[in-house]
């Protein structure tokens, strides 16, 4: 975290004790509604085809902080980033007719990553 509070941010970057709250709101959202989306495939109520820019935002999400504060990588980070913003619209459009709730549930997801998107690339470009 030493390395990470060292970083140029940007002067509207929030502060650093907003991220857990927010993004233990946000994994109890994913946890439900993922777990809908999961569970009504497994049943065979949806496609498979479905699921896959779920899973992938899950693998997606689970990458960032270790290539974050890890690897301290902010490229890569960025990058990650950039593939949670795709799959959570990618999502979206896929799930729309079957689920609409979650789409609905899940857009404090999608404003939080668009903020947290900017945010990263900001930091990204400042530290070059």
């Amino acid at each position: 975290m030493t390395w990470y509070a060292a970083l140029i941010k940007p002067a509207w970057a929030p502060p650093a004790w907003l991220f857990g709250p927010v993004w233990s709101v946000l994994y109890l959202i994913i946890f439900i509604t993922f777990g809908s989306v999961f569970v009504r495939v497994y049943k065979g109520e949806i496609p498979v085809v479905v699921a896959l820019p779920f899973v992938l935002n899950l693998v997606f999400n689970l990458l960032f902080s270790p290539i974050q504060f890890r690897l301290q990588n902010n490229v890569l980070a960025s990058i990650d980033i950039l593939l949670i913003f795709g799959t959570i619209v990618w999502m979206f459009f896929a799930i729309w007719p079957y689920m609409k709730g979650v789409v609905y549930a899940n857009i404090p997801y999608l404003l939080w990553v668009s903020f947290a998107t900017i945010l990263q690339l900001s930091i990204t470009w400042l530290n070059r």
